[in-house]
C-alpha cells in the first residue's frame, strides 16, 4: 500500500511507518492478523454506522511490548534497530505520521520541538521493562 513502509531485517518486521498523507478508499489493515498490535484503516461512507458493541474478555499471552507512536507536532528521526542492536533504518517523521514498533529497538532524535502520542499494551510495570543500549 502506497504511503506504508514495512521495515524488515532478516525476514522479521521491525516497524511499520504510515505517512500522514495516506488516503485509503477502502478498509485496509497494514498489519498481519498474528501481530500483537493491529493497525488498519476502517473506511465508512457518510451515514455509515458502527453498531454499538463491546469486546468480550479474551485471554492473551503477550511476550513483548509493541508501541504505536503518532507524531502530533514537530519533526524527529526514528532510528530502528534489529534484535542484535544493529541500526537497520532511520526515517524522518512529520506531524500526522504513525509508526508501529513491533520488534527490535528504537530511538528518536528530535529535529524540532516534538509531541509524540504513544500507545502500547498495559499494564506498564515501569522502566525496568526497557533495556537501554
Amino acid at each position: 500500500m502506497q504511503g506504508v513502509e514495512h521495515i524488515v531485517s532478516k525476514d522479521t518486521e521491525l516497524a511499520c511507518i504510515i505517512r500522514a498523507d495516506i488516503d485509503p478508499q477502502k478498509t485496509t489493515f497494514v498489519t498481519p492478523s498474528e501481530f500483537e498490535q493491529q493497525l488498519g484503516f476502517i473506511v465508512y461512507p457518510a451515514g455509515g454506522e458502527v453498531r454499538r458493541h463491546f469486546h468480550r474478555p479474551v485471554e492473551r499471552h503477550l511476550t513483548r511490548t509493541t508501541e504505536v507512536v503518532l507524531l502530533r507536532r514537530g519533526r524527529c528521526v526514528l532510528d530502528i534497530y534489529d534484535e542484535e542492536q544493529n541500526l537497520v533504518a532511520s526515517r524522518e517523521l512529520k506531524a500526522g505520521d504513525v509508526a508501529l514498533l513491533v520488534r527490535g529497538g528504537h530511538g528518536y532524535r528530535m529535529l524540532e520541538d516534538t509531541v509524540l502520542l504513544e500507545i502500547k499494551q498495559g499494564p506498564y510495570s515501569g522502566v525496568e521493562e526497557r533495556e537501554l543500549f
